[in-house]
């Protein structure tokens, strides 16, 4: 950023001040590309702020809007330092169009404050496709990583109340090394994130007998229960849908294809539910009066299930974190994907996928090298 842009930023406006922002994680926002605009974006970092004095962000889309905005919240005044973005991503961009002419765009902006190593995590409510393309060529993937994910927490029966899935949309195509990877990274997630010391690791298949199944499944199988003892991971072996939300495992190995499909399923499923216990309840006086007894022990169980409380998807595999948090997203959904960010770079997420990859690749080198001896 030029001293011309920094002199605009300066002021008592809601940016950074650099002398009283060190020792905090810095968050890079796009505060473009969502469903709600600025304003949600805004309104859920200031609760973070709020929550967690040890965050400080770097803001990205148009600075006359953004300056206003930040402008109301005193709880962001000294946090926020402001990075003029006039382009926008739309949700109905193509990827290919984003990538050879989104240099002027809030999500280009907010992903290369990480790429310059200003800001540790990116957290973007926009366009799945367009972030994972840019992700890919402005962060790079880690060197052994074929094909990044996209990891999610799923509520399940598990005592954290989470299973940790991947992928879920981030490429439709995995064989059994891409799928050994997804394991890695996702046991990684699993004990950083989830303060897990031996992820349990399954792998999506249609039955959970190791005959059944494709054949990069069955390879992927035995890949990954190969590599459990020096990834410190315990291996399940095949486990079925029904165990996504269940405590069979702590971290469900799917392709992108499937993992989309499951948890927009799931989605759906969740919505519906909700919808037909509105519609019980509201059925008849005694039913109403059913419902208010019931509000206490409804409010608890709708706060376990909100997706906006848990939003947010993980892009691993990349030479920086990055948070895809949903389109839709209120305030307190954008909240929460911030405070998964920051957990996430008070763990040093990306370099300790890093290790474990580079470590299982150099693995799979020995053991090649020793096949070759023998033979």
């Amino acid at each position: 950023m030029s001293d011309a842009q920094s002199q605009t930023l300066a002021g008592p406006t809601g940016e950074v001040d650099t002398s009283s922002s060190k020792g905090r994680i810095i968050i890079s926002i796009d505060a473009m590309g969502g469903d709600r605009g600025p304003n949600a974006v805004v309104a859920g970092i200031a609760k973070s702020a709020k929550k967690n004095p040890a965050i400080g962000f770097i803001l990205h889309g148009p600075s006359s809007d953004l300056k206003r905005l930040v402008s109301r919240r005193k709880v962001l005044r000294g946090r926020v330092e402001i990075r003029d973005a006039e382009g926008v991503v739309r949700m109905d961009d193509k990827p290919s169009q984003v990538v050879r002419h989104g240099k002027d765009t809030s999500m280009w902006s907010c992903l290369e404050s990480v790429r310059n190593g200003e800001a540790t995590v990116a957290v973007s409510c926009g366009n799945t496709g367009a972030l994972m393309a840019l992700s890919m060529i402005r962060l790079r993937k880690i060197p052994g990583v074929n094909r990044p994910a996209i990891a999610v927490l799923w509520p399940s029966r598990n005592p954290s109340g989470f299973n940790v899935m991947l992928d879920v949309g981030a490429d439709v195509r995995a064989d059994e090394e891409d799928l050994l990877q997804y394991a890695l990274m996702g046991a990684s997630y699993a004990r950083n994130g989830m303060k897990l010391d031996r992820p349990r690791i399954g792998l999506l298949n249609v039955g959970t007998e190791e005959n059944k199944g494709r054949a990069e499944l069955k390879a992927a199988h035995d890949l990954i229960e190969k590599a459990a003892p020096g990834a410190q991971f315990d291996f399940v072996g095949f486990v079925e849908g029904g165990d996504i939300p269940g405590d069979v495992c702590d971290v469900i190995v799917t392709d992108g294809f499937t993992g989309n499909v499951a948890i927009k399923t799931g989605e759906g499923t969740a919505k519906l539910i909700g919808d037909l216990l509105k519609e019980a309840f509201k059925f008849s006086p005694l039913s109403r009066i059913a419902a208010l007894l019931a509000l206490t022990s409804m409010r608890r169980l709708q706060k376990r299930i909100d997706p906006r409380r848990v939003n947010g998807g993980v892009f691993l595999g990349l030479n920086g974190t990055v948070v895809k948090s949903h389109g839709s997203a209120d305030a307190t959904g954008v909240a929460a994907a911030v405070k998964l960010a920051f957990q996430l770079a008070q763990q040093d997420l990306t370099n300790k996928i890093k290790a474990r990859v580079a470590s299982a690749t150099q693995s799979e080198q020995d053991a090649a090298e020793d096949n070759k001896v023998a033979e």
